[in-house]
């Protein structure tokens, strides 16, 4: 089953059980999947796993800024809404990995690339997000490869 069709089956069941927040959240993921099936051109094939990922990942990023910009304006009450989406996405994605496995990843992109200095921080990033393929958040990595780099 593609990752697409557990999402409709999710929406499906959480209509059925009257979950709104989830049935809510659904909603504008299906959305934003037809919406990338007309922008690619896929509406008849429908969308890869990977592409309806991309989707998950954009509804995840758009989630944790909202939840920064809350917090910094004292918003607790929409800190808790966009938490509670959040989590619901999070459930699509792939598991993340541990902070360990991914100083590993940068450690190993840094000895590749044979980066000396904090000048070289994009380049790392870069590569190691590439390594890891969405198992790792960015700002996570950002964090790890300027902790690295300082030293």
């Amino acid at each position: 089953m593609s990752l697409k069709e557990i999402i409709k089956k999710d929406f499906i069941e959480a209509f059925r059980q009257k979950n709104v927040e989830k049935k809510s959240v659904l909603s504008m993921l299906n959305a934003e999947i037809k919406n990338a099936e007309i922008e690619f051109k896929m509406r008849e094939d429908g969308l890869s796993d990977e592409k309806v990922l991309e989707a998950i990942k954009r509804g995840v990023k758009q989630r944790k800024d909202a939840i920064d910009k809350y917090k910094a304006g004292g918003r607790e009450d929409l800190v808790t809404k966009e938490q509670q989406e959040l989590d619901i996405l999070k459930v699509y994605l792939p598991a993340e990995l541990s902070l360990d496995k991914i100083e590993e990843a940068v450690q190993s992109v840094i000895a590749e690339i044979k980066a000396q200095d904090i000048s070289q921080l994009g380049m790392v990033i870069g590569k190691t997000m590439q390594k890891l393929e969405g198992q790792a958040d960015g700002n996570v990595v950002r964090e790890i490869v300027t902790k690295l780099l300082q030293k």
